[in-house]
């Protein structure tokens, strides 16, 4: 290559999948350079056809490409500059394979295998610039060890990572210390508002709490509350509606631990527009969310339907083509709506089984099952739309379906990261991560981590052990 780059700045060489999985990948390595082999682009053309996300990634890849090197023929060999007024961010620039770059493989890896060349081109590379660190990006793990077994540098993409630990991901809520009163406690005011106390506090930990988060005390005297305003460091807390008594039943449901309590009073909450419940199975996400969307649906008429969506992607193999409607070929996805309304259905004993019945058909009329193929471009007034096994979203796939919502919509969101089914989507880089960390601290935004299993002593056992 003519100009010889700086030996601080490496040399990024992408894999096909990260440019599919991102797009953008291309502008994400700031000072650095980025390379591109010719086998790259070749993967990337064929996987343009099709209406699947992958390919809209791989026509959106070619569209950046076009845009970079379109006027820059004369540039292509000392490499492309990246800079520009909507990406200051990008200062590196972009190299693409202009000749053979010659590789020593094994024999035990054949070059007809795409990835081998990819690493023919790597191995190339640093034989042609020595002083340079080389580095190969790929979201494909067997990839990365077989660079690794060459002695070549991989790194897996971690642009798109919300967070390297998923156990740092805000939950929603914070125990409060036992001398909490005492350090915060100076110069308190306390009121009645609707029949909830309200407390304004000063302090060390008022700068740290975040709007709808809530605090607990336990002991003799627990203390629930809801944070409803902060500035600096004041901060004011109002008490929480008690749901796991009967007397404040929610279709019949009333929680039973803590974080149930909380989840019920977001998702009762009409000031609150978007919900997202994290928990392992059978904590009684879904459960609640119902039995909340029924109760403000049939008896408040604060909204006028529930939807429900969710990723249809298989656990195990696919079972082919489903027959009839969107509704029917969903139903099947919808197991997990059919257990439940079973459980709310049967919580009305007095009701009697002609009553029961009479219920569960008007409930089916207020309930519609979407496929999220058909979202795009739609708008949605006074719905209750609830999307489960949202882990399985991307983080642009998220964004698609919430801004779906039109005014007196609320959305919840529910899943569990644990469980994710999309391949190259991991906890950190997760749809369902991604919007709780960007919506926390939203005035009209709620977030509550289920923690305790309600299902069976059986599940329960079941998801420790196994």
């Amino acid at each position: 290559m003519a100009k010889k780059p700086a030996a601080l700045t490496k040399l990024f060489v992408l894999d096909t999948n990260v440019l599919m999985h991102d797009p953008t990948s291309l502008f994400r390595f700031e000072e650095h350079d980025v390379f591109l082999p010719m086998a790259t682009l070749e993967e990337l053309d064929q996987h343009k056809k099709g209406m699947t996300e992958v390919a809209r990634n791989a026509r959106q890849v070619s569209r950046f490409l076009d845009e970079i090197v379109s006027g820059s023929e004369l540039d292509i060999e000392a490499g492309i500059t990246l800079y520009s007024k909507t990406r200051k961010s990008a200062t590196g620039r972009l190299f693409l394979q202009t000749h053979l770059l010659r590789g020593d493989l094994p024999d035990s890896l054949p070059s007809v295998k795409v990835d081998n060349q990819i690493l023919a081109v790597v191995l190339g590379l640093r034989a042609e610039q020595p002083g340079r660190a080389v580095i190969l990006v790929s979201k494909d793990i067997n990839m990365r060890i077989k660079a690794r077994a060459l002695g070549l540098p991989a790194e897996d993409y971690f642009n798109d990572k919300v967070l390297e630990d998923s156990d740092l991901l805000y939950s929603g809520m914070r125990e409060l210390a036992t001398n909490f009163w005492d350090k915060h406690g100076k110069d308190m005011a306390s009121g009645q508002t609707d029949g909830r106390t309200w407390y304004r506090i000063n302090g060390p930990l008022a700068g740290q709490l975040l709007v709808n988060e809530f605090v607990y005390l336990e002991g003799e005297s627990p203390f629930y509350a809801i944070v409803t305003a902060t500035d600096g460091k004041t901060a004011q807390l109002h008490t929480i509606k008690d749901y796991g008594h009967q007397k404040n039943n929610v279709w019949g449901i009333t929680a039973r631990n803590r974080e149930q309590n909380f989840a019920l009073n977001v998702l009762m909450d009409p000031e609150i527009d978007f919900v997202t419940l994290l928990g392992q199975a059978g904590t009684g996400k879904t459960l609640l969310t119902l039995a909340a969307g029924l109760t403000q649906t049939l008896e408040q008429k604060r909204y006028s339907e529930i939807i429900m969506t969710r990723v249809t992607v298989p656990v195990g193999e696919d079972i082919g083509f489903l027959p009839g409607t969107e509704e029917e070929k969903m139903s099947p996805w919808m197991g997990a709506l059919e257990d439940n309304l079973d459980v709310l259905n049967k919580t009305d004993e007095a009701a009697g089984e002609w009553g029961r019945a009479a219920t569960q058909d008007l409930i089916r009329t207020r309930i519609k099952i979407k496929s999220l193929n058909f979202m795009r471009g739609r708008t949605f007034l006074n719905k209750f739309l609830i999307i489960d096994e949202a882990q399985n979203l991307t983080p642009k796939q998220m964004k698609t379906l919430i801004t779906r919502a039109g005014p007196g919509t609320k959305v919840v969101c529910l899943g569990n990261i644990s469980q994710i089914d999309t391949p190259y989507l991991t906890e950190g880089s997760s749809g369902l991560t991604y919007v709780v960390d960007r919506f926390k601290g939203w005035a009209h935004g709620g977030h509550v981590t289920l923690a305790r299993g309600e299902r069976s002593r059986l599940a329960d056992h079941a998801g420790e052990v196994l």
